[in-house]
């Protein structure tokens, strides 16, 4: 079906303009997430009992580096989501092999978009330096919602495609 095709495209296009509107974001307010990042590594705002305090990062050119690794994550996966929406639509009306092929830079956006906010936020930033214990510096409900989102998406652009039916003379395409 045609139309599941422009809704699988519709998904990625959305997909690529959050992901880049993210990272330019961080880019053009540096200051403000990065505030973030300089509290979950030094871990400043953790219980004041937390033993694992040994893993803060206190200086301030690894909080700048892990920032901008964040950054050009969500600049990589919003690359490849653009890439693989302009593959999707030049594949629209292509055989169903086709379309599916057209998808590896979706799974790539995929993995990258999950690697950035489910390993990046919830594993790092929240397990390793215990955000989740923090009342102000704590990403990890965004970071749910944005790779729950890449998930579904991911999920159902991986849903194989068929061809499409065949026009028949006078008969409309759905």
């Amino acid at each position: 079906m045609i139309s599941l095709r422009l809704a699988k495209i519709v998904m990625v296009v959305s997909m690529a303009a959050f992901a880049d509107l993210v990272a330019i974001d961080n880019v053009i307010d540096y200051g403000t997430n990065f505030s973030f990042v300089e509290h979950v590594l030094s871990m400043d705002t953790t219980f004041t009992t937390n033993t694992l305090r040994w893993r803060a990062i206190t200086e301030p050119v690894l909080w700048h580096a892990a920032y901008w690794v964040v950054i050009v994550g969500e600049a990589l996966a919003g690359a490849a989501y653009t890439t693989g929406a302009f593959m999707l639509t030049r594949a629209l009306r292509a055989s169903g092999e086709a379309f599916n092929h057209s998808k590896h830079f979706v799974y790539l956006a995929t993995a990258l978009g999950f690697l950035v906010w489910f390993f990046g936020f919830m594993v790092v930033g929240g397990e390793w330096f215990s955000m989740w214990q923090s009342t102000q510096w704590n990403g990890q409900q965004a970071a749910f919602r944005f790779y729950v989102a890449v998930l579904g998406v991911g999920i159902f652009i991986a849903l194989q495609d068929r061809d499409l039916p065949r026009q028949s003379s006078g008969a409309r395409q759905r």
